[in-house]
Formats: structure tokens, C-alpha cells, sequence
């Protein structure tokens, strides 16, 4: 049996006393380490359990490793019987026995994750770049969300979309909301904030990072729209943009081109892009004022 934190063997007792073996004299490689008799189910059985902390003082084999599991090995044995002090007929019992565990598992929670900032990592020529994506709470851009937020109709919405190493020029090429937390759902409705680095939503506005106000300009780039619901349920919105990297050197070509149709835009476009996912995004609705109760008059 291999536990998270103990390893332990059990056999029935009827096979050791088959070969004339006394619970007493069973034993993992240090002597200390003794068997014990359990009954399960009115089923009675030898065995040893040990915890990891004594794996290795009670004679455990050096741990194996390879790329993508460790093992852990152990013999349950017997100590020879004697005969008149002078001979032993009986064999020795040795059980060697292993455990064996993966590097990497796969685990999942009862109950769903919501996420307050989203991350991808993409490749860079040989570099692996971590790009980040928030939601603040007001236009200092100090305090991010820690839940997910409930923003009330028209009320800004703060976005960052971050190179965190500061070696890259960001450009957002696309940001769109829907329905859905998959950015590629069409069964929903879908609104662009943002359209080949410009603005499409006409309450969007570029926030002046380190001196700069416009798309592509740094490694860090902030934007805020007024805050909508789609007409019909769900009402939630999920954040979705597009990120292109540029070169500190090649600021010029990372600076999208507005209100004209250019060559630029179109090559930008077609490089590898990366794509973050934001939300949901709740929107805070109003309450509906309560019925008023008509009146009887008399006159």
C-alpha cells in the first residue's frame, strides 16, 4: 500500500504459519522495525507500516529517480529459525516490495477557481516571456482586484496588460468582451474594445504609463472603458486581448497606425500573438424600484 505519507505491506497470516514463521521474528532490513498481526474483517494478517520520516532508519533502499517518478523500496524478512541452536531448515521469508510516485499529478477542487489576473507565457525568439493581465480598482493603478469585481454601469473599468521583466514592447492588437470565459465562443454576444491597436469602443482610453499615453509605446500598457452589460443573460463579461511583442529597438513599427489603413497594421496582424482571458467581470445592476400600491379615493 502506498500512502502520501507512509508505505506499508500487509500479508495473511495463514502463509507464514503455512512455512512455520512467528509474527516475532518478522522484520524490515533494521531489526527495530517489527511486524505487527491486524484483523480486518475478522481476517487476520501480518504487517508493517512505516511513515516517510523513518523510511530511511527503518532500512529503506536509496531513493530512484528519473525524469518523471521517484521509488521507494523495502523487504519485510524473517529472521532464520533455529534447531537445537545447531541448524536451520526452515527458509528465510523476504518480501521486497516498492512504491513509486509521480513527479507531476493531476489534481482538481470541489468547487470552481475564479481568477483575479490572468498570465500566458510566450515564445520570444529563444525566451520565454511571461505577459500579465489585471483589473484596478480606480485610475492610480495601485490596488487590483482580489475578487472578482462588480462594477456598476458606466463606471470605468481599469485594465493593465503587463511585460513584468520590462524587456519587451507591448502592443495590444485586439480586446473584446463576452459572454463566455472561451474567448473563441460565438454563441454568445461579443463586443471589441479595442480593434488592430486602436480603439472601436468610443468610451475607451489609452492611461499614460511612464510618460506615455498610446499602445506600443512600453512594456506596460493601460487602458479603462465605461462599463456595459450585453442585452441579454448572462450579464457577466469575460475580457479577452490579443498582445504582440516588439523589440525596444523597433518602437516606431510596434505604434499602431489609427483612423488609416496601413501596411503596418496588416503585418503586425499576421505575427505570432499571445492571448489573455479575464473574468467574469459582474455587473452591478440597479434595483428596481418597488411597485407603488394604488389608492382608493372617495369622494
Amino acid at each position: 500500500m502506498c500512502g502520501k505519507d507512509y508505505i506499508a505491506i500487509r500479508v495473511l497470516e495463514d502463509f507464514f504459519k503455512y512455512y512455520g514463521v512467528p509474527l516475532e521474528s518478522l522484520h524490515l532490513p533494521n531489526n527495530s522495525c517489527r511486524a505487527q498481526r491486524e484483523v480486518i474483517d475478522g481476517i487476520p494478517y501480518y504487517m508493517s507500516r512505516i511513515s516517510k520520516d523513518k523510511y530511511l532508519s527503518c532500512g529503506g533502499q536509496p531513493l530512484k529517480k528519473n525524469l518523471t517518478h521517484i521509488s521507494y523500496s523495502l523487504s519485510l524478512q524473517s529472521d532464520p529459525q533455529e534447531i537445537n541452536k545447531t541448524i536451520i531448515r526452515q527458509p528465510i521469508i523476504k518480501m521486497e516490495y516498492t512504491c513509486i510516485y509521480p513527479y507531476v499529478r493531476t489534481v482538481s477542487l470541489p468547487f470552481p477557481v475564479i481568477p483575479v489576473s490572468s498570465e500566458t507565457v510566450m515564445r520570444v525568439e529563444e525566451h520565454d516571456v511571461t505577459i500579465q493581465m489585471q483589473l484596478y480598482t480606480d485610475y492610480t493603478y495601485t490596488e487590483s482586484y482580489t475578487a472578482t469585481p462588480t462594477i456598476a454601469l458606466g463606471d470605468k473599468v481599469y485594465v493593465e496588460v503587463t511585460e513584468p521583466a520590462d524587456f519587451f514592447l507591448v502592443r495590444l492588437n485586439d480586446c473584446w468582451a463576452t459572454q463566455s470565459s472561451k474567448p473563441t465562443d460565438t454563441d454568445g454576444l461579443v463586443h471589441y474594445l479595442i480593434r488592430n491597436g486602436c480603439t472601436s469602443d468610443h468610451s475607451v482610453t489609452f492611461n499614460v504609463t511612464s510618460g506615455t499615453s498610446t499602445n506600443g509605446e512600453s512594456s506596460t500598457v493601460r487602458y479603462n472603458f465605461n462599463m456595459f452589460r450585453f442585452t441579454v443573460k448572462p450579464h457577466d463579461v469575460y475580457l479577452h486581448c490579443t498582445v504582440q511583442l516588439c523589440d525596444p529597438d523597433d518602437n516606431a513599427s510596434c505604434k499602431p497606425i489609427c483612423n488609416s489603413i496601413s501596411k503596418r497594421a496588416a503585418i503586425m496582424v499576421d505575427q505570432t500573438q499571445g492571448l489573455l482571458s479575464y473574468g467574469p467581470i459582474r455587473v452591478e445592476m440597479p434595483q428596481k424600484p418597488q411597485s407603488s400600491k394604488a389608492l382608493k379615493c372617495s369622494f
